[in-house]
């Protein structure tokens, strides 16, 4: 695939940084050179258009280069995360089925093998025939079963044609999530810095913001929520930052007032997106507001019995292993539930984890935004429990800041719930936990 609309603007900027990676800089020119060199090598002249690639990386100066250089030979990648566990990647890769792995270590050193698979997949023969560069991302949401989505790598490269602004940004979304490579291709498309982090540590994370005057912090509510309770934006001068954007989980509406007291002169705003259907233009209504326009061109969306639904022209192809999410007109249910007012919606959660106690809907976040106010509370997750007589009861798992009896903080929070909350909203139990609440790419885990 013809990548001219980058390599002019790479070639505009020779000398200008496009990544920071273990404190070492690396150009424009040279991410320019290390895809010829790329192009060069026996294991590349092996891909072939249409070929299933494995690319088990993070964000490096040569995971960037083979990917862009992947991208031109037209072969569908599946990036894969270094961090990713053994079971997770055993099944992905059954799933997927490359025929190639391109595997980057820790010191950015290259090892390429083949596989066995011959796939034959009507989305992979599909890519083939267009002569379009494929992506496969694997998605579950918060709980359920991998499902691999297959994109055209043309369809989502469409938006980045557009000049935009040029920000120094942080690589906090992962290498293999729709959210990390929109991140990734909205630097490049602008010949912008972007900075990589060797840990996702509140801590690192504030000290590379003051090192390199870090103007973009995109990552998610329970990330920023952790940040909060370190302490660390008080130990570091954040002061370069303009914009704080979040999003692949609902932000608690006392987080976000939390961070616009904390960071006044910083724009926050809400990203949202899908595997499916990519990442979408937003607009939140204010820094301080979870009102949010979602759309931009390409995307058309509308509200069906309280979800939202997209029709993107950068939609998925299709899942590899699973039934159609689209309806007959073209339109993907994302499940996720949403109140209206004019153009812009709010998040209330997914329909998959609303709680139904005795006909009554109860959304966790709701629940849990009512949870993290009160006194030594450091996380919150609110899910369902069956229950013979209601259907189900309202539960949340709670982790606290500093040591206190168990059954004195259940005792609290219930007591404060009631005060906030109707009844039936009320956590009948509450379970009081040590063990992190969120996972490795700093989401809530969602229990159910």
């Amino acid at each position: 695939m013809n990548l001219d609309f980058l390599t002019r603007k790479f070639e505009n900027r020779l000398k200008y940084p496009f990544l920071i990676w273990k404190d070492d800089s690396y150009s424009y020119g040279w991410l320019l050179q290390q895809i010829r060199e790329f192009q060069k090598t026996p294991a590349y002249s092996e891909v072939k258009p249409g070929c299933p690639v494995l690319l088990e990386a993070d964000f490096s100066p040569k995971a960037v280069a083979l990917f862009l250089a992947l991208i031109q030979k037209a072969a569908i990648l599946i990036p894969l995360s270094q961090g990713t566990g053994e079971a997770k990647k055993k099944e992905s890769l059954e799933i997927a089925k490359p025929c190639l792995r391109f595997s980057l270590n820790a010191q950015d050193e290259l090892e390429v093998s083949p596989f066995s698979h011959e796939p034959h997949f009507p989305y992979y023969e599909e890519l083939k025939k267009r002569k379009h560069p494929g992506l496969v991302l694997f998605s579950s949401g918060s709980t359920g079963k991998i499902k691999a989505a297959v994109h055209d790598f043309a369809g989502i490269l469409e938006k980045f044609k557009t000049p935009r602004h040029d920000f120094i940004t942080i690589a906090f979304l992962l290498f293999d999530h729709i959210g990390g490579i929109d991140t990734l291709f909205y630097a490049l498309s602008n010949g912008s810095l972007l900075v990589t982090l060797e840990t996702r540590d509140p801590e690192l994370v504030a000290q590379t913001i003051q090192k390199y005057q870090v103007e973009v912090l995109p990552v998610t509510p329970s990330f920023l929520n952790l940040l909060i309770l370190s302490g660390a934006y008080q130990r570091y001068s954040l002061s370069s930052l303009k914009y704080i954007t979040y999003g692949t989980e609902l932000m608690p509406e006392i987080t976000l007032q939390k961070l616009k007291n904390i960071f006044p002169n910083v724009i926050l705003f809400q990203k949202y997106g899908t595997t499916e259907v990519g990442t979408l233009r937003s607009k939140s209504e204010s820094s301080d507001s979870l009102w949010v326009k979602v759309g931009g061109e390409g995307y058309q969306t509308r509200v069906v019995d309280g979800m939202l639904e997209i029709k993107a022209d950068s939609a998925m192809l299709g899942y590899l292993n699973a039934p159609s999410p689209f309806t007959s007109g073209g339109w993907f249910q994302t499940g996720d539930l949403v109140e209206v007012k004019g153009e812009y919606v709010k998040f209330l959660g997914r329909a998959s984890e609303l709680i139904n106690v005795g006909g009554q809907k109860v959304y966790p976040a709701e629940v849990e935004n009512i949870i993290q106010q009160v006194v030594n509370v450091k996380e919150v997750t609110v899910y369902g429990e069956k229950n013979p007589l209601l259907g189900q009861i309202v539960c949340a798992q709670v982790s606290t800041n500093q040591a206190e009896e168990p059954e004195q903080v259940a005792e609290k929070i219930q007591i404060f719930c009631r005060q906030k909350l109707e009844s039936y909203k009320v956590p009948v139990k509450v379970l009081v936990t040590s063990c992190l609440q969120t996972s490795d790419r700093f989401k809530k885990k969602r229990i159910g």
